[in-house]
């Protein structure tokens, strides 16, 4: 595996992956790796089975790492290392963390890490507009003493329970003495909620004290007298020393007020595994400043905004073995698709910029592969190179196929003297690794090499076992049959097709199910009429049976001929 810091490349094979996929696969993130270029990681979208395993053990190679699912999700974009605060923090506290960090927003977690809202700058600024409407507003402070002292650094002379958190109001001694003390409506507020803020004047000092307020602040780093200091004890009146003058005292007592008043809880937030479409469908009707990034018990792990959500992807795929979306792993068509290495019809994978696209009518992905090492000037290793020969036996049926080319021969005679092992005694290892049918329950035979297709607005699945003679199938054909009709109806498809193919004899049975109007319409012989068909001399997905299931379904009035019919006439 890369490391963290390294940009991971996922070079990865077609859902219910076969050998090729699988071979290809390990053998191309191999010739990447012999290239000097790092981070490929060979992968797979499904489980292997007999055959793959057997072709892995062979060659001591391991399984491909299993990647389920593509899609971008919120932990791809969301901030993990994110400035936040407490529920006792203090506004001082917190505009200290915005300006320090340039953040916005403050999440706010207990100790436990659990969320409980946020704060943003917008609702501090909006705390110390000025209210005409509510003067009590414009002073009140929810705080205790020692954090007005820690906001204002102040001198302190004497505290009274320094810890309490308290509602406190806030009052410049500024008025003549005569005045002070005498507070009627809406500043009636008690001498024991009030926090004084007076520069030099002593009356106003001794007034302060004399009636019992909360707390005196002496702003300007002006020296008291000891005598003050000790008549405010006796009556149990809080005093300290600010070193900023009364206007910015004032103000600085407020930024001591606890946030919890102003936490936001009415806020939205996503899991950490939640897919980035979803979060778009439901970004569009907010205009939240921050999404935040929870579990389920609510434990806070990252934030992220809009903006966050315009990151490029930073996954990146090289597909082998298909170039169809509906065949990718899922989530393809949201990443970045680097390279497309394949011998399939072109399907409908879009991607935002040019790319490498090796297409070629051979008969297996890996003879592509084992081409470009040849091309770079390059000898796989042993193990490698039996790897690539694996892939082009299995998908051309050891050259006895109708895919098979000239090519493939060419490559993989060139292979066998690079692994130290011929093609027919691999190939006997290969096809004699087990039956598919045997070892897996029937809805698991399906799912074991299928792919859809779309056809003229038509989905359709096709699904090929490879087996030594028929006597399997037939064992279990009517549970294999009701596999493929659930199949059929899960995934709301309109016909499922299974070929089983004997090896030994190149002929292949058809097993159908879905739209009777098509099935109708099948001219191969049947077998069981409307469920099971002999295509002999029928051995391909791709070459022989898909052009003949699309002809049927396009309607054209010269179906494609296929099988034995058609190389006699070739």
């Amino acid at each position: 595996m890369p490391s963290a810091n390294q940009e991971t490349t996922y070079v990865i094979g077609h859902k219910n992956p076969d050998a090729d996929a699988i071979c290809s696969a390990i053998s191309y993130a191999n010739l990447k790796s012999r290239l000097g270029l790092q981070g490929y990681v060979p992968a797979r979208c499904g489980n292997t089975n007999a055959r793959i395993d057997t072709i892995l053990a062979k060659f001591k190679q391991p399984a491909p790492l299993f990647v389920g699912d593509v899609s971008p999700r919120v932990r791809d974009i969301m901030v993990r290392d994110v400035i936040k605060t407490h529920p006792d923090a203090t506004l001082s506290e917190a505009l200290q963390l915005i300006d320090n960090h340039d953040v916005r927003v403050l999440p706010v977690v207990d100790e436990a890490q659990i969320l409980k809202g946020y704060v943003s700058i917008f609702q501090m600024g909006d705390y110390f507009i000025p209210k005409f409407r509510e003067p009590r507003a414009m002073r009140h402070v929810f705080t205790s003493i020692k954090d007005v002292a820690q906001a204002l650094q102040a001198q302190v002379k004497y505290v009274r329970e320094e810890d309490a958190l308290e509602d406190m109001y806030v009052k410049i001694g500024a008025m003549d003495i005569r005045s002070f003390g005498k507070f009627n409506g809406s500043d009636a507020i008690k001498p024991e909620q009030t926090i004084i803020v007076v520069g030099d004047r002593w009356d106003i000092q001794q007034r302060s004290i004399q009636i019992g307020v909360r707390l005196l602040v002496i702003t300007g780093s002006l020296g008291v007298e000891q005598e003050v200091v000790d008549e405010a004890a006796k009556k149990g009146v809080s005093l300290i020393v600010s070193p900023y003058d009364s206007a910015t005292t004032a103000w600085t007592i407020r930024t001591a007020s606890k946030i919890r008043n102003l936490i936001e809880t009415n806020y939205i937030s996503f899991s950490p595994t939640d897919r980035l479409s979803f979060v778009r469908r439901r970004m569009r009707s907010s205009n939240a400043l921050a999404y935040m990034v929870t579990e389920d018990d609510g434990q806070f792990r990252g934030i992220f905004t809009k903006t966050d959500i315009l990151k490029p992807s930073t996954t990146n795929l090289v597909l082998v073995d298909h170039n169809e979306t509906i065949q990718a792993v899922p989530g393809a068509e949201e990443v970045n698709i680097t390279e497309i290495i394949d011998h399939h019809r072109l399907g409908s994978v879009n991607t935002q910029q040019p790319i490498l696209f090796i297409n070629e009518p051979v008969g297996s992905t890996c003879t592509i592969v084992a081409d470009q090492f040849r091309r770079h000037q390059l000898e796989p290793r042993p193990d490698i190179a039996g790897i690539m020969m694996s892939g082009i036996i299995s998908d051309t049926l050891n050259l006895t196929g109708p895919t098979a080319t000239e090519k493939d021969s060419e490559v993989l005679e060139w292979l066998e003297s690079l692994a130290g092992i011929s093609a027919s005694e691999l190939s006997q290892e290969i096809f004699s690794s087990g039956s598919v049918i045997l070892n897996l329950a029937a809805d698991k035979v399906i799912l074991a090499d299928q792919k859809f297709y779309d056809e003229s607005e038509v989905r359709f699945s096709v699904s090929q076992v490879e087996e030594l003679g028929f006597q399997n199938f037939w064992k279990n054909s009517t549970a294999l049959s009701d596999a493929l009709d659930a199949f059929v109806k899960k995934q709301g498809i309109a016909l499922a097709f299974l070929l089983v193919t004997d090896i030994n004899r190149h002929n292949s049975l058809l097993l159908v199910c879905g739209d009777q109007e098509f099935i109708d319409r099948i001219s191969y012989p049947p077998v069981e009429k409307g469920l099971i068909y002999d295509l002999q001399g029928v051995v391909s997905r791709k070459k022989q049976l898909i052009p003949y299931i699309t002809s049927v379904i396009r309607g054209g009035s010269q179906e494609v001929k296929v099988g034995s019919e058609a190389e006699e006439e070739s």
